[in-house]
């Protein structure tokens, strides 16, 4: 009984160690800097965020681009489909006014100016709108960022990109259970993303069950203290969120963030 007792006094700080949960900056923290740009992520990384999301498009000459959307329309005082358009072009473009002139001449960033400014700093979650594996794996071994970058979009592509190298971290969407289980059992990957849609409890047991860390999108409406917590207390280890400074100090208030 004596060993017993002196066993749980033991462990007994290993079960109070909170939960970390990762903070991941929405296209960089864009409410305040022009989505997808490199003032973008310098801001999530001053807010303490632990990853930056970045959309990457491949261009018509092949070169891997930050974008959002399939045109430059929106966010560029430019026209035209990323896949039709070539580096160049898109170069050119201003990518900063429409968020205000403090921003003029920002350019659209490069997949590699965006790797090169996060390392040894942040994460990289990887939205991969529309670039080959190859290309995908190539760039991020050559910063030696394997480990510490996420990857997400089709299952295609993650079978390509386990091929490729294994190291990197695929991150399927969550769907429903049944397609979980047969995404966990295929992928063997180490984190799902949900967002709105999946994040229900049965497919959380799923992923909980496996061992698997959950990245959940708390956007829009959902993107504020209660839904925070509500994610953490139903098992998200990381929240997407266009608030990364005023999750990041919500988080750490509840000892859920360093």
């Amino acid at each position: 009984m004596r060993v017993l007792t002196l066993l749980l006094l033991l462990l007994a700080p290993v079960f109070a160690q909170p939960r970390q949960v990762v903070v991941i900056s929405h296209r960089g923290e864009h409410l305040h800097h022009p989505e997808n740009t490199l003032p973008a992520f310098r801001a999530a990384i001053d807010a303490g965020a632990d990853f930056i999301e970045v959309d990457v498009r491949t261009t018509a000459d092949g070169r891997l681009v930050l974008m959002h959307d399939g045109g430059v329309d929106r966010c560029t005082n430019g026209h035209g489909e990323v896949a039709k358009m070539t580096f160049d072009e898109i170069r050119k473009l201003d990518a900063g006014s429409k968020s205000g002139p403090e921003f003029a001449g920002t350019q659209v960033p490069t997949f590699e100016e965006a790797l090169e400014l996060a390392k040894g700093k942040i994460g990289v979650y990887i939205d991969s709108k529309n670039i080959s594996a190859q290309d995908l794996v190539n760039t991020v071994g050559k910063f030696g960022l394997d480990e510490h970058v996420v990857v997400y979009g089709g299952v295609n592509l993650h079978r390509e990109v386990r091929k490729l190298n294994p190291r990197i971290r695929v991150m399927p969407e969550a769907v429903n259970a049944d397609i979980v289980k047969r995404l966990i059992e295929e992928l063997t990957p180490r984190v799902i993303a949900f967002d709105a849609r999946d994040f229900r409890d049965d497919v959380i047991s799923v992923v909980k069950q496996a061992g698997l860390d959950i990245y959940v999108d708390r956007l829009g409406p959902a993107d504020n203290p209660e839904s925070w917590e509500d994610a953490v207390r139903r098992g998200a280890t990381g929240i997407q969120s266009d608030h990364p400074g005023e999750l990041v100090q919500f988080l750490r208030s509840k000892g859920w963030h360093k």
